[in-house]
């Protein structure tokens, strides 16, 4: 098979996986091997005539020496080398902006798509952690996103489309590779410990990429990182976590942020499709999968804290009959404010007594530390200030605006 057919078949096999990618125009365009996961590189090796063990290899090379040039992988032959320059790219999304914050935290905004493209947000928050410093990385799926949660800054801007795998796998490679990029090319390590799939946009609604890019980082040809430590955060679409159960191990987070129906609806607008008692009963399918090395032992519960509208007592309590039968660990967010956002962070004695009422009835629960406050790393932020080209943000804030018009006249 020549290389521009293997070219043309790879480039329409990655078309299939993410309908909304960019359309290829011309057959001799390259193939990006960023975001195969070991499958789909062991078939494109064997459809250009190669033995399937080079896609191991290459993979090492791209994950975890972040090599994105042919000429440095010196176990593969000079021919097959020249081979694959002509044909492929190993290429990550365009860095528009990258901040380091004074505590450790780092953020990026990545240009998807061609021309002027698209914005997305990745974050990098590092803690001290008993088995030494953990680095999590919080990963977009989407521009934007179509759920359009009340408290999201990245809801107001709309949908414009699902990210690719190369876009995805991308978010973790540059962040692994901006520890390493001074580092001589085999003493270079992964430095990312855990991903989250909770960033810009809801994973289970792109999710075959998300899928097979999961699928890599726990590959140990690539980022060989375990089933506990990559974890799917979703606002709750119920056929995909059970779609989940037969595809792949990893843990499950749900953005809860209500324990009741009513005030969900209105925070959460997914739940007036799937409301909490579809949700949990998917959370407790999710995790009855025997096994001790399973990773869905427990569900995280992700609540973010809003002033005055989902931290009283009676809420606490309605939380504590909602998960009653769900193994589970509750973290509680912080609201991290932006630009005209409807509601406020509760207080710190709110959040504490919020804590205590849970952690009395038994279950486990965290206060999120925030972080990166200097850099607006709260997921959406920055993207809304760098580049909003959606009309969805300009309504919204006018409607805010009236609201606030008209308490002003009442009051």
């Amino acid at each position: 098979m020549s290389t521009e057919v293997v070219a043309t078949s790879v480039v329409s096999d990655a078309q299939q996986q993410s309908p909304s990618a960019p359309t290829q125009q011309k057959s001799v365009e390259k193939v990006n091997l960023l975001g195969m996961s070991r499958p789909q590189m062991e078939k494109f090796f064997e459809d250009m005539g190669e033995k399937k063990f080079r896609a191991g290899q290459v993979m090492k090379w791209i994950h975890q020496f972040f090599v994105t040039d042919f000429a440095e992988m010196t176990n593969i032959s000079g021919k097959l080398r020249e081979k694959l320059e002509k044909i492929c790219e190993i290429k990550a999304p365009e860095v528009v902006h990258k901040n380091y914050s004074k505590d450790g935290t780092r953020k990026w905004v990545f240009r998807v798509g061609d021309g002027e493209g698209s914005l997305v947000e990745t974050v990098l928050i590092p803690a001290e952690h008993r088995s030494g410093l953990r680095r999590t990385l919080c990963i977009s799926s989407q521009v934007g996103c179509a759920l359009d949660c009340s408290f999201c800054s990245t809801g107001k801007q709309g949908f414009q489309r699902d990210l690719n795998q190369a876009e995805i796998i991308g978010q973790l490679w540059m962040a692994n590779y901006s520890y390493m990029e001074d580092v001589p090319v085999l003493e270079r390590e992964r430095s990312v410990t855990n991903v989250v799939m909770m960033g810009m946009g809801e994973p289970l609604l792109n999710y075959d990429a998300v899928l097979n890019s999961m699928r890599t980082m726990l590959d140990d040809f690539a980022y060989g990182m375990s089933k506990r430590r990559v974890t799917l955060s979703t606002s709750g679409v119920v056929p995909k976590i059970d779609q989940m159960v037969k595809d792949i191990d990893v843990a499950l987070a749900i953005s809860l942020h209500a324990p009741n129906d009513e005030l969900r609806n209105e925070l959460v607008p997914i739940n007036k499709k799937y409301p909490l008692e579809q949700l949990i009963a998917a959370c407790q399918r999710y995790i009855a999968k025997d096994g001790n090395e399973s990773s869905r032992k427990h569900v995280t519960i992700e609540y973010v804290m809003l002033d005055g509208v989902n931290d009283h007592p009676e809420h606490a309590q309605q939380m504590i009959k909602l998960l009653k039968n769900l193994p589970s660990k509750i973290n509680l967010i912080p609201f991290n404010p932006f630009p005209h956002a409807p509601y406020g962070r509760s207080s710190r004695n709110r959040i504490i007594s919020f804590q205590k009422t849970l952690s009395d009835a038994g279950f486990v629960c965290t206060i999120r530390q925030t972080r990166g406050d200097d850099i607006d790393a709260a997921c959406g932020q920055l993207v809304g200030q760098v580049a909003d080209r959606t009309r969805r943000a300009e309504q919204w804030k006018k409607k805010v605006a009236a609201k606030n018009e008209i308490l002003r006249s009442q009051g």
